[in-house]
């Protein structure tokens, strides 16, 4: 079978991945001598690959988070977050157990940088996570009340409070209605509390 053929089938299957390596896997298997398995195996797996990214760029967009922060980006040096905390919160293990992440603190002390850079890092252990800012939370809390429908969004964020909150991030497990919430409290305190 003529390559355009193959890669023509594989546009009609949507497999935008194995089309995508198609050429450098064949050359390579060609150079190296590759079994015909090993060649099936190295396009399933560009095509898994291409699947698993395509879906955290879905996700992060469904995320709505406002900046691009990693955790790596952060400087923990005289912070006196505990960076071993924050680290730990990014695998997303909380989640599974349902509990909540409230970050307090002043105003530049890194409470968004390190709820948007805790989201992404979730996002890409497949978790389902949503940015908000207080206003967006607050407006979607009162139309779901004013609806007769409190708490009805998958959204809400349950078992947590916050009095005066400027970012707020729900992660709902994949299973349950978990969350995790980062709100910052309006405290004049210089640095940031963790709990």
């Amino acid at each position: 079978m003529e390559r355009h053929a193959i890669l023509e089938m594989m546009g009609t299957l949507k497999l935008v991945g194995m089309r995508h390596a198609y050429d450098e896997v064949v050359a390579d298997a060609v150079k190296r001598q590759h079994s015909a398995q090993r060649v099936v195996g190295d396009l399933l797996k560009a095509e898994i690959d291409e699947k698993q990214a395509r879906s955290i760029r879905y996700q992060m967009t469904t995320a709505k988070l406002p900046l691009a922060k990693e955790l790596a980006d952060f400087d923990f040096a005289g912070t006196g977050i505990n960076e071993g905390l924050v680290r730990d919160l990014g695998t997303g293990a909380f989640l599974e157990a349902q509990r909540n992440v409230v970050l307090v603190g002043g105003t530049g002390t890194g409470k968004t940088h390190l709820a948007i850079a805790m989201g992404r890092a979730c996002v890409r252990g497949g978790a389902r996570v949503r940015f908000y800012n207080t206003v967006d939370l607050v407006n979607q809390l009162e139309a779901e009340a004013r609806a007769g429908a409190p708490g009805a969004s998958p959204t809400t964020c349950r078992g947590s409070t916050s009095s005066s909150s400027t970012s707020l991030a729900t992660c709902p497990s994949r299973s349950r209605a978990a969350s995790c919430s980062s709100t910052s409290s309006a405290s004049s305190t210089s640095r940031p509390r963790w709990w």
